[in-house]
């Protein structure tokens, strides 16, 4: 087998597992910002 394509699945692999950190901390952002915002509401409700 030609050394090239361990390096080119070795890339393949390093791009999908970049991709996907980026996804998941893109989640944990979102998710604390609608955490956040949940809690203002609270906040917000509880003065009334």
């Amino acid at each position: 087998m030609d050394p090239r394509n361990f390096t080119y699945m070795f890339y393949g692999y390093a791009a999908a597992f970049l991709i996907l950190v980026v996804y998941v901390v893109f989640l944990f952002r979102r998710q604390q910002k609608l955490t956040n915002e949940l809690d203002r509401v609270r906040r917000m409700l509880e003065k009334n």
